[in-house]
């Protein structure tokens, strides 16, 4: 695995006003930057404030606008200039925590987009060596020495570039827990884990989030109003809008934004969402996905392989939970059609190039891509700078910032590496805060995959093989922590974890919430296997063009392997379906969720007064 390229070390060459040149012409935009251009102080923030109000409408006026954005972007660095001058009182500072595991092409992707909104918006401002109110924490997790030696030269890179990066390996994170006594570690191991030093990796995004918890609780004592910003390493801070294609932008000051609904609010968390690639697993989104294809390959069947892409159009993104085949369960409407395709290829091309193209990416299904179903940020107010946090229910671990008080609130029952960990922690918080929980129109972009390879740098869960690509881990991670998430909401609907339920009403809980959850999996097992013989049908018909060859093409050796790989982990005989339908397993994994559960306000107190010493 080699190190992603990085250009020279060097002070960022932070942009000018020049572009707010090219609006002296907006009738209404010129007496307000005649104003920020002379005056006093707070006169010249007034009129910023309002042109930036204004422009924002503008920028989204009919769609992203996205020629505006430089003018946009100046206006934010202007506001900040006069914020600083201003005497307006201290910004909070940020400290972005970004976990990672043997992806440093990701990483690298990720750090540079943080750099970028740094430059572009110019957040808290830069001290001619360093951006002075933002700095980056890389917690590690990797298990390969290259990838820890890339992540490791990464960060020191992009501190050289002004860009504070501290390598939070696990010769650190070990140093961390050395501060704990052994008994204080022995109480903490429902939270933090229990792993031998040789081994001490991949120990899952849970457990090295709450490691990485008491490092930023030290931090926060040395920093001024810090707010901690979790987000993932196959993240940047890009947006996707309608009708751009595969183009991505800087169209959101997330740092201003999140400063100023913490400055202006009791909130104690605030999460955002995703834009791109869903954040939910294969598990859970084949049936959707083989409907998508199925309309795709009916449509381009009766096209002229030769004649110029149909298939570019705009097309409706997906809302939230389009993508998940069981969205009903959290309170979502399913989606009563299929999607079309829309082609990402920029060049002139035919129709025969835009199934080959389908063809090359359907493999990245199996690493949490959905080609059909890309969702796209739309702005949620009338001002174009102002954002309105509602009451949430569900904590996107890829997106959440929180005040150093909130650190009480660990990711909950870590050692079972089950995943729907953000949706147990939220209904948690809710319980614990109410509405100083809130969620935000504040999306990243989600890219699960590198473009070299259409596959994830590294995905726990997955296993490959030649062709062959293996999902049971996750998919037993994810039935079990469906589980979890419903019978902690079940619980905390009878005031847990204030009230503790009887061990024996846990117990029945879960069983039935186990029981209904099966039963649901299983219904979409016979609805896949319906819809893969569906597309089977469609992909060898003798009278489609893509047939007409004598030799196999290779769009037909990608759609034979996707269908194959369907077919091993949705299939009759799936390990996956095969290990949720296990009594003994089923009943090893209800005991450790009960347990967890049962441990879980204990776990609570012993973690504040962690804390607090």
């Amino acid at each position: 695995m080699s190190s992603p390229t990085t250009p020279p070390s060097a002070e960022p060459r932070l942009p000018g006003t020049e572009p707010l040149q090219t609006l002296r012409g907006d009738d209404l935009l010129a007496p307000l930057l005649e104003r920020l251009s002379a005056g006093p102080d707070g006169e010249r923030l007034e009129a910023c404030e309002a042109a930036i109000g204004y422009l924002g409408q503008r920028l989204w006026a009919d769609g992203l606008q996205p020629q505006l954005l430089p003018a946009y972007q100046a206006l934010h660095r202007q506001r900040e200039a006069l914020l600083a001058s201003g005497g307006k009182g201290p910004r909070h500072s940020f400290i972005v925590v970004i976990p990672v595991a043997d992806r440093p092409r990701q990483l690298h992707a990720c750090l540079d987009s943080l750099f970028e909104l740094c430059r572009r918006f110019g957040y808290g401002g830069h001290d001619g060596n360093h951006f002075t109110r933002v700095e980056a924490l890389v917690a590690d997790d990797s298990g390969e020495a290259q990838s820890i030696h890339a992540n490791r030269e990464i960060c020191a890179d992009f501190t050289r570039r002004g860009l504070r990066t501290e390598h939070f390996d696990q010769q650190r994170q070990q140093t961390e827990l050395q501060r704990l006594s052994a008994a204080q570690r022995s109480q903490l191991a429902r939270i933090i884990g229990e792993h031998p030093p040789d081994a001490f990796f991949h120990k899952g995004a849970s457990i090295m989030r709450n490691i990485t918890y008491l490092r930023l609780w030290r931090l926060c004592a040395e920093r001024q109003r810090p707010i901690l910003y979790f987000i993932d390493s196959d993240q940047t801070f890009r947006i996707k809008a309608q009708g751009h294609g595969a183009n991505s932008h800087y169209a959101l000051n997330h740092l201003h934004h999140l400063d100023r609904l913490f400055s202006r609010s009791d909130t104690l968390v605030l999460t955002g969402k995703v834009v791109g690639a869903p954040p939910v697993s294969p598990a859970v989104m084949a049936g959707n996905f083989l409907d998508d294809a199925a309309l795709f390959l009916d449509e381009i069947a009766h096209c002229d392989p030769r004649a110029a892409c149909t298939f570019h159009t705009d097309t409706a993104g997906a809302d939230d939970a389009a993508y998940h085949d069981m969205a009903d369960l959290f309170g979502f409407r399913q989606a009563s059609a299929p999607f079309r395709y829309q082609c990402d290829l920029r060049e002139r091309h035919d129709q025969r190039r835009c199934l080959e193209r389908f063809a090359a990416r359907l493999n990245s299904f199996f690493d949490g891509a959905h080609p059909t179903r890309t969702s796209y940020y739309h702005p949620d107010s009338e001002s174009g700078d102002e954002l309105r946090a509602q009451p949430a229910r569900t904590v996107y671990t890829g997106n959440y910032a929180l005040k150093p008080e909130a650190l009480r609130f660990f990711i909950p029952f870590a050692p079972l590496g089950l995943r729907m960990a953000g949706p147990v922690l939220g209904r948690l918080i809710r319980a614990g805060i109410g509405e100083r929980f809130a969620s935000v129109n504040l999306p990243l972009l989600h890219q699960r995959t590198v473009e070299e390879t259409g596959e994830s740098e590294f995905r726990s869960g997955i296993h490959r093989r030649a062709r062959r690509v293996d999902l049971s881990g996750e998919f037993e991670r994810q039935f079990f922590g469906d589980v979890m998430l419903f019978a902690i909401e079940r619980l905390t609907a009878l005031g847990y974890p204030d009230r503790q339920p009887e061990e024996a009403q846990i117990q029945a809980c879960l069983e039935e919430t186990e029981r209904e959850l099966r039963g649901r999996y299983r219904d979409k097992q016979g609805q896949i296997a319906a819809r893969l013989q569906r597309l089977r049908t469609r992909l060898q018909d003798t009278g489609a063009w893509w047939n007409g060859e004598a030799e196999p093409t290779g769009t037909r050796r990608a759609f034979q392997r996707f269908l194959d790989n369907i077919d091993h982990n949705f299939g009759p005989i799936a390990a996956g379906y095969r290990l949720i339908g296990d009594p003994d397993h089923r009943g090893r994994r209800l005991a450790q969720i009960r347990h967890a559960i049962t441990g879980y306000p204990g776990d609570c107190a012993t973690w504040e007064l962690q804390l607090q010493q």
